[in-house]
């Protein structure tokens, strides 16, 4: 079982996770048209699309690199908050795993640690606001204890899928403090927040392919 997760996995990683939101575009888009614009599914599967493209042309060597391209392939393509949002997460991503070929479970943990952190700057997003921190807060602090713990890399990423699972469900009854889905009030009560939906398929990817 690996330790480790390689340039080759986070490419497999992205890969996943663009066939995830590709292949439920449209239940994406149907919780968006409940709260949202209704286009976070056709932004993210667009978005994705253009980030495989672009990391199948540069080839990226080091991590750096590769969520580099991501991120600003996703601040430049995708409309809404979706974009600069997960752009800036890929961002930070990048940034803090630096210029390796490979990372072990508390690098990868550290380096997700930072993409929400930027997440938090850029939307100013908090537990229960009803966004997709509500999904990766839980998912990344799953993952840290797991590892503290001593679980393997495949058993802690497998905790932060559940629990970012868990979280995206847990935003169906709130009643949304952040972006479009606020104006609504209460009315924005009683169904799942797209972006913390989306964030839940970005950990079951990455679960998938550590567990492959």
């Amino acid at each position: 079982m690996s330790t480790t997760i390689s340039i080759d996995g986070f490419t497999a990683w992205l890969d996943a996770f663009r066939t995830r939101v590709t292949e439920n575009k449209a239940y994406l888009t149907e919780l968006d048209s409940a709260i949202g614009d209704a286009d976070h599914g056709s932004n993210m599967a667009r978005g994705m699309a253009a980030v495989m493209d672009k990391v199948g042309a540069a080839a990226p060597s080091t991590a750096d690199e590769l969520f580099k391209t991501v991120g600003m392939t996703l601040v430049t393509s995708v409309g809404g908050a979706s974009g600069p949002l997960y752009g800036t997460f890929f961002l930070r991503f990048g940034m803090t795993a630096g210029s390796v070929s490979e990372c072990d479970g508390p690098a990868l943990a550290a380096a997700l640690r930072a993409g929400l952190e930027g997440v938090v700057a850029r939307g100013k997003a908090e537990a229960n606001d009803k966004t997709m921190f509500d999904a990766m807060a839980p998912a990344i602090d799953a993952l840290d204890s797991a590892l503290a713990s001593g679980a393997s890399l495949a058993d802690a990423v497998a905790a932060a899928r559940d629990a970012a699972a868990a979280g995206r469900d847990a935003t169906e009854p709130l009643v949304a403090r952040k972006g479009r889905a606020s104006y609504l009030g209460d009315r924005s009560a009683g169904h799942l927040d797209p972006g913390a939906t989306s964030t839940a398929m970005l950990f079951d990817a990455l679960a998938e392919v550590i567990a492959a």
